[in-house]
């Protein structure tokens, strides 16, 4: 039985995305739906949007072997709980599948599930979640993750692609491409795919030097050195640095890296490019050095993600 967790100010289709994958793939198996909505205490709860949804308590749950917890404005207040702490981590000790959907991988981080797994949340998260949790290894470019029995998604809508592969995994490919269809999803997105872009969570463009970073996505292939941005500043390169780091929480060389990775990934998982070509083109010139900065960043080479691509 599949259990979903929710609170008082939950984001609604954190809950009801993965609840719609979940009876459409019962229906394209013939199966009957065997799923319960659960909240601390049983009745209406109010999402975030002033929609309820009918919960039943946590003494309901007997029969959980899949539990998802939604997120929203007040997963602060449910990560505090004690009692809903509790309950989850009762659940994934017996071993029941656990999982997260946008910031619903507070409460499980607060449970101490994350500590030492991969994770991952909506990337607006990513600063507050990874100073609160450190012993997480935290992944802000993924759709979702897998860490043996827990899993996380990130921001609402890839509740929905990580249902999906909780069905596949249960039920077959064939009943998820039938469920993805019936949702009308032109493309069943694997966890590895990026849910930002690394100028967003750079939070650049409205900054001063969103200008100079959306030039520089346009000019991968230059060589893009710290120097040349500062010249293109106007700055001297050290003042540049420093005015850098404090704007956008990161090196001049490392937010360049993760344009080419933005890139570069897009361009990998989404054509037939030779690998090379691509290397060359997005400015890491050898595929080799290319290779090493995308297992650095997702724990996968170019050609894995590729095929990871393709699958799914």
């Amino acid at each position: 039985m599949i259990g979903i967790l929710i609170f008082p100010d939950f984001q609604l289709l954190d809950a009801a995305g993965p609840i719609s994958v979940f009876e459409i793939a019962a229906r394209a198996s013939g199966k009957p739906l065997a799923l319960r909505v659960l909240a601390l205490n049983a009745g209406p709860v109010r999402s975030s949007s002033g929609v309820e949804m009918m919960a039943r308590d946590f003494k309901s749950a007997n029969a959980i072997t899949t539990l998802v917890i939604a997120g929203g404005a007040g997963v602060a207040e449910a990560a505090r709980c004690e009692v809903t702490r509790a309950f989850v981590q009762r659940l994934a000790k017996r071993g029941a599948r656990v999982a997260s959907v946008c910031s619903g991988a507070y409460v499980l981080a607060e449970a101490g599930l994350l500590d030492g797994r991969r994770a991952t949340t909506h990337w607006g998260r990513t600063r507050d979640f990874v100073a609160r949790y450190p012993r997480v290894k935290f992944e802000p470019d993924q759709i979702f993750t897998r860490d043996g029995n827990v899993w996380t998604s990130a921001g609402i809508t890839a509740g929905i692609d990580l249902a999906l592969a909780m069905v596949t995994e249960d039920q077959g490919e064939e009943i998820a491409q039938a469920t993805a269809r019936q949702l009308v999803l032109y493309h069943r997105r694997s966890g590895g795919q990026s849910q930002f872009s690394s100028l967003l969570e750079l939070k650049a463009p409205n900054g001063r030097f969103g200008g100079l970073l959306s030039w520089a996505r346009e000019n991968l292939d230059a060589p893009l050195t710290v120097e040349e941005l500062a010249d293109r500043a106007g700055m001297s390169a050290r003042h540049f640095a420093r005015a850098f780091a404090a704007e956008t929480g990161t090196t001049p060389s490392k937010a360049v890296e993760r344009l080419r990775l933005e890139v570069a990934r897009e361009r990998v998982q989404s054509s037939r490019e030779a690998i090379e070509l691509v290397a060359e083109t997005t400015g890491f010139r050898d595929p080799e050095r290319m290779r090493r900065a995308f297992i650095r960043a997702f724990g996968q080479p170019p050609q894995a993600l590729r095929r990871a691509a393709r699958a799914g």
